[in-house]
């Protein structure tokens, strides 16, 4: 009613039809106040009446300034025109509820996605975090490893300089077991001659007589003698001969120190000292010394019988002296 009060304020000459009404029928028009005054001449169609119906009618708010003279009749008159509008108000209002409902769809799909992404991003920190800790400890036992790996080498280096001296100090050890071994078998060949030495030796008037068990040539026989600090025999006096008579036997003959090899017939004891070829002990009825069948025989031994000249290369017994008072 309000909106048919204020179309009559505009419409002087003539009544207006009002919107979505049946006004547009022209079976039963109203007829406005003052309709003679302004319908004297035909009536004139309104400067933009095109311009204003060229697609679906519209009645806007105003459109009754433009109609003074005679109302217009709207091309698409009738219900249709009702049902199209309000099929497009339908439409408008479903189209508006789709468009909130897409928008709260995407308004809470977007939240769950930025909940998701939040708990993403908050594991995804914890496990930096974690990370970092585990780098944190992985760094720490690199270095800890490292210094070990350090200590080892160290320790390994010791060692091996340690074993190079162990080794070293084995290779002296053996150099000496071997030399003792050789000394220890030098004193036990000594301590047999010492034996064999001792077996042999004689006492007579203050001094020493070692008689061998073994045979050597002369050289050889008057070496050993020397060895241990004494010579070949050297007998001065019947008593003497006598002596060493008794102990030797009649088998063995014994080596004495008793040479004429510096000199064919002239006889000398080891100690330079001459002897007359007629004196002396040698063997009655062998005509010695005899140089048997030319032979050089320059080296004398001793028999229970008397002594002897042999050639020095034979081998015999010996005799060896050593006066205690020296």
């Amino acid at each position: 009613m309000k909106h048919k009060k204020e179309t009559e304020d505009f419409n002087t000459e003539e009544p207006r039809t009002p919107r979505h009404t049946e006004d547009f029928n022209t079976e039963d028009p109203r007829t406005p106040r003052h309709t003679e005054d302004f319908n004297t001449e035909e009536p004139r169609t309104p400067r933009h009446t095109e311009d204003f119906n060229t697609e679906e009618p519209q009645t806007p708010r105003h459109t009754e300034d433009f109609n003074t003279e005679e109302p217009r009749t709207p091309r698409h008159t009738g219900s249709g025109g009702v049902t199209i509008s309000r099929a497009a108000g339908v439409c408008l209002g479903l189209m508006c509820v789709l468009l909130m409902t897409a928008v709260i769809v995407l308004c809470v799909t977007f939240n769950q996605e930025r909940q998701q992404l939040q708990t993403k991003i908050t594991n995804l920190t914890e496990e930096r975090d974690q990370l970092q800790i585990k780098i944190t400890n992985i760094t720490e036992e690199r270095d800890q490893l490292l210094t070990n790996h350090r200590n080892l080498t160290d320790e390994r280096q010791q060692l091996l300089t340690n074993n190079m001296n162990l080794t070293q100090e084995r290779q002296h050890l053996l150099t000496k077991i071997t030399n003792l071994t050789e000394e220890r078998d030098e004193l036990k060949s000594e301590r047999n001659d010492l034996q064999k030495f001792a077996d042999g030796l004689k006492c007579h008037q203050s001094t020493l007589y070692f008689f061998s068990s073994e045979k050597k040539n002369w050289n050889e026989s008057r070496r050993y003698c020397r060895e241990r600090k004494a010579d070949l025999i050297i007998i001065n006096n019947r008593e003497e001969q006598d002596f060493v008579k008794n102990i030797c036997g009649s088998k063995d003959h014994f080596w004495i120190g008793l040479t004429d090899v510096e000199e064919e017939g002239r006889w000398k004891w080891v100690d330079g000292s001459n002897i007359n070829i007629t004196s002396g002990f040698w063997a009655p009825g062998y005509k010695q010394p005899d140089s048997h069948q030319g032979k050089d025989e320059d080296c004398a031994n001793t028999h229970s019988l008397g002594w002897f000249d042999t050639q020095c290369d034979d081998t015999a017994k010996w005799i060896c002296e050593k006066s205690i008072l020296k």
